[in-house]
């Protein structure tokens, strides 16, 4: 059994039950269902209301995204509050796609930190070029009281060890299987095992044999054959304790 650990299935083409189903095939049991923005999350909080043990929540907006009002940790922990909502996020800084005085970012990274220790659900971090001050950031607002997940791990092995120390899981995306990306593989063959987790970030990042084409949770079948490569453990050893970790991580009990 496979955990997709950041999908976003209100932005993929293809329906929720198709999706799902081509996910089952591939022994894929459950996905979370990743917030950007307020304006979709009663979207992804229906599906996972009619998907449950199947599909999770989250409740956040991503640091590229453009609001005229920006939320209160009030508002987030008051929405996080649904059960289907297991986490804060994805939130975080990127340096990349935004420029000039983001202390607005910086501010509302701040705020989703707050809000996740508020109703003590782990955080979804999402950086891109600014590793430095995301751990700064992390650091300085306490938030290995409650942990989280740093999505689509890219950076360091440095970074990863301090993100580590937090008590923070590393997840690995599409690009653990791009031959260039030796930086990464770098990382998946060092994480411990009961830290790491795999993603799709779907619709986006496919992994090979289907980079450039739309992505979907089932596919985190070769991210996690990938890793098990990279590491030389077996599929199912990695299967089973990513699994795990999804599960320990967001203190969900019973038999998965």
């Amino acid at each position: 059994m496979l955990v997709d650990s950041h999908c976003h299935l209100t932005l993929m083409s293809q329906g929720v039950d198709v999706v799902l189903a081509a996910a089952r095939q591939q022994a894929v049991g459950h996905v979370l269902c990743v917030s950007v923005d307020l304006d979709t999350f009663p979207q992804i909080l229906g599906i996972a209301r009619s998907h449950k043990e199947v599909v999770f929540a989250s409740i956040g907006i991503h640091p590229n995204t453009e609001l005229r009002e920006e939320p209160t940790v009030k508002q987030l922990a008051k929405l996080a509050e649904s059960p289907e909502v297991i986490a804060i996020g994805e939130t975080g800084l990127d340096y990349y796609r935004s420029s000039g005085d983001l202390e607005w970012q910086k501010q509302r990274f701040r705020t989703h930190i707050v809000a996740a220790k508020e109703c003590r659900k782990p955080l979804i971090v999402h950086t891109r070029e600014a590793a430095e001050d995301v751990i700064r950031i992390l650091q300085e607002e306490r938030a290995e009281e409650v942990g989280g997940i740093m999505h689509c791990f890219v950076n360091s092995w440095e970074t990863a060890q301090k993100a580590l120390d937090l008590n923070f899981y590393i997840s690995f995306s599409g690009i653990v299987t791009f031959p260039k990306a030796t930086q990464v593989h770098e990382v998946a063959r060092r994480v411990p095992l009961d830290r790491l987790l795999v993603e799709t970030d779907s619709p986006y990042l496919a992994p090979v044999p289907y980079r450039g084409k739309d992505n979907q949770p089932a596919y985190v079948r070769y991210v996690a054959e990938h890793i098990a490569g990279l590491r030389d453990v077996p599929f199912a050893e990695l299967a089973t304790q990513t699994t795990r970790n999804f599960f320990t991580l967001f203190k969900m009990g019973g038999s998965h």
